[in-house]
């Protein structure tokens, strides 16, 4: 395996760290007050977030066929996903996902870094969403710092007390969502706020309702830093065409204030005027002018923030950016790379198979045991008869009767029912032996198939091979 891609500095610089921000979000045990921003970057977020999020909270309501369109009935062992049931026979099924999930990760994460954690990722999109009502409540990032400065007075008591039940009622709503998934939204609802559900129902919503309030309100960037994994492995994906949130070092230093006014050049000074914001509005509470560090979300706010100072002091813009450490270094950029096609060739190919898969599952399954006590037996006719169990399993949402046949050898005596009625998932095993005349036999050992064909739809059917034995002729 090829080394991990080290964090670094992308170039040696001198760094002016202003000391508010050694104290006041430079250590992940210390409180964030992220400073609200705007810019494209932060508005696509917030887009992607409200997609993410409203799909979250609508699924549960879409209907399909008389119920719940996506439910992961595990009572009854069996996930509906719109048209589609998934059986626990079915559930090589989600070896494949995960492949295929886990590819999509290395291939997004070799070209474009961690914009799963900046865009998408549920931690990012609910924190983001407390802040916004921490925001609105407790005002903005000066107020808020001054409110936890102040003595406790009804002021900060009713201030405090909102943003906390406002972030309760989130996380409430939340949890009910995810639950919602696995037991039926029309009646989750309903019997949670009567009294209703069963206990292990109350049990699972309050827990997820204080992980959601503690994960969002309270945790936060040490989520990020500190618990999930996929910041620290992530290094190994990364190489010098990765795009990442960067700074421009060389554009930027020395770094300094200044008035508007005021020629950069003449003073000796780069184009960051060190205003600090972009370490204000990160949610992670990280200086990206330090260099790259394993701390940073790739969520662009820093970007943004930037991009807003640049365009106050009539400098050109991007002065951070996503970029790569290739163009940073004055080096080309290699977009298309041996590592990069690999995964998505592996990716491609992944999802090509799991979606034949998931699109052919089989409506009904059958499994053919063989009788482990007598390989054969003779009749008083003189037949040679093999016993065997079928087991029949109806995977469709409907009642089913089946017949059953088999082919190749020359049933001349069936004991056994070869007519069987199943409801929506059940299993039932079918007992049966068949006879022949063992003279019509050319070998001891024949290949043998048992079908079931659905007499409602002939479309529905399933095949199984097995094995008839007899005597040496």
């Amino acid at each position: 395996m090829p080394e991990p891609h080290k964090y670094q500095k992308l170039q040696p610089i001198e760094i002016h760290q202003p000391e508010s921000s050694k104290t006041a979000y430079a250590s992940p045990r210390n409180h964030i007050y992220v400073r609200a921003v705007k810019g494209f970057w932060s508005t696509l977020r917030k887009r992607m977030g409200w997609v993410a999020m409203l799909a979250f909270l609508m699924l549960p309501w879409l209907s399909w066929n008389d119920r719940q369109a996506v439910w992961f009935d595990l009572i009854n062992q069996k996930f509906h996903i719109f048209g589609i049931i998934i059986w626990p026979q079915d559930l090589t099924l989600l070896a494949a996902l995960l492949m295929v999930a886990a590819f999509a990760l290395f291939f997004v994460t070799t070209y474009l870094g961690r914009v799963w954690c900046g865009y998408t990722c549920p931690q990012t999109v609910w924190t983001f969403i407390f802040i916004w009502f921490e925001e609105k409540i407790e005002g903005a990032r000066n107020k808020r710092i001054a409110l936890d400065k102040q003595q406790w007075n009804f002021n900060k008591v009713w201030r405090k007390g909102l943003k906390h039940f406002a972030w309760l009622t989130v996380a409430l709503g939340t949890s009910l969502t995810f639950i919602s998934f696995f037991v039926p939204a029309t009646e989750l609802y309903i019997d949670f706020f009567t009294g209703e559900s069963a206990g292990l129902t109350y049990f699972w919503v309050i827990f997820f309702t204080f992980a959601t309030y503690g994960n969002a309100g309270w945790m936060r960037e040490i989520m990020c830093t500190h618990m999930c994994p996929y910041a620290r492995f992530q290094s190994a994906m990364f190489d010098e065409n990765t795009f990442i949130v960067g700074y421009d070092a060389t554009r930027g230093e020395k770094r300094g204030p200044r008035s508007r006014k005021v020629d950069p050049k003449e003073k000796g000074l780069g184009d960051c005027i060190d205003c600090d914001l972009c370490v204000q509005v990160c949610p992670t509470g990280i200086d990206i002018r330090n260099g790259m560090q394993y701390e940073c979300i790739n969520c662009g706010n820093c970007i943004d923030a930037c991009n807003n100072t640049m365009e106050r002091m009539g400098y050109q813009q991007n002065l951070i950016s996503y970029t790569t450490e290739n163009k940073l270094a004055g080096k080309h950029q290699h977009t298309v790379r041996p590592k990069l096609v690999g995964y998505g060739v592996v990716l491609a190919i992944f999802t090509g198979l799991f979606t034949y898969a998931l699109i052919n599952i089989d409506p009904v399954r059958i499994d053919i045991i063989r009788d482990r006590n007598a390989l054969y037996r003779m009749t008083h006719d003189g037949l040679v008869e093999n016993t065997y169990t079928i087991k029949v399993l109806n995977k469709t949402e409907a009642t089913q009767t089946y017949q059953i046949s088999t082919e190749g050898v020359d049933v001349m005596r069936w004991t056994g029912p070869n007519q069987v009625t199943l409801k929506s998932g059940e299993i039932l095993n079918v007992p049966i032996s068949i006879a022949t005349d063992q003279y019509e036999l050319d070998k001891s050992i024949v290949n043998i198939s048992f079908s079931v064909q659905s007499l409602e739809n002939k479309e529905i059917t399933a095949t199984q091979e097995s094995r008839f034995f007899s005597a040496f002729n």
